[in-house]
């Protein structure tokens, strides 16, 4: 009798096992997915004042965030002791003039509320950067002296880092550029610029690398409307090539031996999505359940044709309203088109922990560029990429605060929104404009947030890489994860693994968001979960560095937790 019981416990163990391994996580009883219909969302102001304008943001491994703007606006409202040469700066009228006496650039502590100056050394205006993967931002380009330079910034975690620059330079002049992180290991491609049709890498292997044409770059770019083709969006694809959309056209590339893979049919309708046309673009989450190979981009928003032009003569044409959806792999290639809510153009488009798309900031009406744009968007627009047509946009509670040209947004460990500048003017103007130079800090938390979810909300999320590596795990390499789930736990579990963009300019450098396969989950006693998960399989998919790990219970995140993704 008492080897029958145990024979049965043993085969009740094996089914309840099995069934964990096919559904990773799936518990009897529980609920499904929950809707975000009606849940707008709650803005929170964090600072009134972070000193200079949030031109560029970054959110690095030691969670604290690298803000900065251009250098030779005139002062800041972050005055330095001491120039970069070691200089006092008194209260002469010269020093209080000299921009060398503010800083350009500060790094916010997340967890303090608290951001502390940074020195850069050349101009960085306009310019472009991504993550190596030791987590170093590299940053390049700009304008004046800082055209061809290249930056680093490390974080340290004990607020003594600061900005590097490197004694090698750019083959060309980096304005309104646009950089992606390759497969290979630490290797940027930056491409295009303000009178500029070329690509090159960073870092620099040697002291004479150069750059490469790219007759795509003179073929869409439209003279008379200030180019129309600047900050071109760049997503590398699972194959390895990179993809490259620029006005209103867009190619298959690949880098290595300079030749255009496929040219993709024109997004339809008029106006331009690139700066100045100022649109926005991201890759939809990708899925371990088609081995991450199927990818598909989002186009929205940007400028009407004669924008740019009509802003000058102090006319301001209503911005686009509709978004195009394009799957650029396989071998039939067709844009699908939906509308927003409305019209909009500097806006940013930042993919959620839950595989939602955010749109915020910008403008409805005008086009990129100092002083020509008007009437500010104000409610955000979440997309759901998964819902049916037609029921995929929903409007966000409003702030009142503009984000106009030169603003930002990036996402957070703990799944707000951070959003911060707005400067349409040539150095800091408060007074007797429409749009004010905005140096307040916002966070915009959406309804996932709310307190009413903390039940669902898994917690305590810890990473194991395991075989006694600290370091990170290897592509296709299996690693653990545990948490823990309250008393209400989802039919739905996701484990998704995001890479942080540089933001700037209504685009997102580098973002991409993988829905990782769980392998193996285990619910001991107390809720706690352990959970296998498998690393993605190539840097063609997840170029190696850092990203942030969420466990999403039935669209409820959890804070997210860095894991870092290593080449063999």
């Amino acid at each position: 009798m008492a080897q029958h019981n145990h024979f049965l416990i043993a085969i009740k163990s094996m089914i309840t096992a099995l069934f964990f391994t096919l559904h990773c996580i799936g518990f009897s009883g529980a609920v499904g997915r929950f809707s975000a219909v009606g849940r707008k969302g709650q803005w929170q102001l964090l600072l009134n004042n972070t000193g200079v304008v949030a031109m560029h943001m970054a959110l690095t491994h030691d969670n604290t965030v690298v803000i900065f703007d251009q250098t030779e606006a005139g002062p800041s409202v972050y005055r330095l002791r001491r120039r970069h040469n070691g200089n006092r700066c008194t209260e002469s009228h010269d020093d209080l003039a000299d921009s060398s006496c503010y800083a350009h650039s500060v790094e916010y502590d997340i967890s303090s509320n608290k951001v502390r100056p940074l020195r850069l050394y050349t101009d960085t205006w306009c310019s472009s950067g991504s993550f190596l993967s030791n987590g170093t931002l590299l940053q390049t380009g700009g304008y004046g002296s800082g055209t061809r330079r290249i930056r680093y910034f490390k974080p340290c975690g004990d607020g003594q880092c600061d900005w590097r620059q490197s004694e090698r330079s750019l083959a060309d002049d980096r304005w309104y550029a646009s950089n992606q992180l390759l497969p290979e290991h630490d290797r940027i491609i930056v491409v295009g610029g303000r009178r500029t049709f070329t690509y090159e890498f960073v870092p620099k292997m040697s002291s004479n690398e150069g750059s490469h044409d790219l007759s795509f770059l003179h073929q869409t770019y439209d003279r008379s409307e200030g180019g129309n083709n600047l900050y071109p969006f760049l997503h590398l694809s699972s194959d390895g090539n990179l993809f490259i959309f620029a006005n209103r056209d867009s190619i298959l590339f690949n880098y290595r031996s300079n030749i255009v893979i496929k040219t993709f049919p024109r997004i339809p309708g008029d106006g331009s999505r690139n700066y100045p046309g100022s649109g926005s673009s991201v890759i939809l989450p990708l899925d371990h359940t088609n081995n991450f190979e199927r990818m598909e981009v989002m186009v929205c928003g940007g400028a009407a044709s004669g924008a740019h032009r009509a802003a000058g003569q102090n006319r301001f044409l209503k911005g686009l309203s509709s978004c195009g959806r394009m799957v650029i792999t396989g071998n039939r290639h067709k844009w699908n088109m939906e509308n927003m809510p409305g019209s909009r153009l500097l806006s940013d488009m930042l993919i959620l922990p839950t595989g939602n798309v955010l749109i915020i900031n910008g403008a409805k009406r005008g086009s990129g560029g100092w002083n020509n744009a008007r009437n500010a968007s104000l409610q955000p627009y979440l997309y759901n990429p998964n819902h049916k047509l037609g029921k995929r946009f929903s409007v966000l509670k409003s702030t009142k605060i503009a984000r106009m040209y030169h603003s930002s947004a990036i996402l957070l460990p703990d799944g707000r929104v951070l959003v911060g500048g707005g400067n349409p003017h040539e150095c800091y103007t408060f007074s007797n404009v429409a749009y004010p130079t905005e140096l307040r800090l916002q966070a915009f938390a959406p309804h996932y947030m709310g307190r009413q979810y903390h039940t669902y909300r898994p917690i305590n999320l810890t990473i194991n890489y395991g075989h006694g590596d600290l370091s990170g795990v290897r592509y296709g390499v299996d690693f653990n994860v545990s948490f823990w789930l309250g008393r209400k736990p989802s039919k739905v579990v996701e484990f998704n693994a995001y890479a942080p963009p540089f933001t700037t300019h209504s685009i997102s450098m580098n973002q991409r968001l993988l829905k990782l396969r769980c392998k193996k989950v285990v619910r001991a006693e107390g809720g706690l979960v352990h959970a296998v998960l498998e690393a993605p399989p190539s840097p063609n998919v997840a170029p190696s560095g850092y990203y942030m790990l969420t466990v999403v219970n039935g669209g409820i995140p959890s804070i997210s937790q860095w894991v870092r993704f290593l080449h063999q």
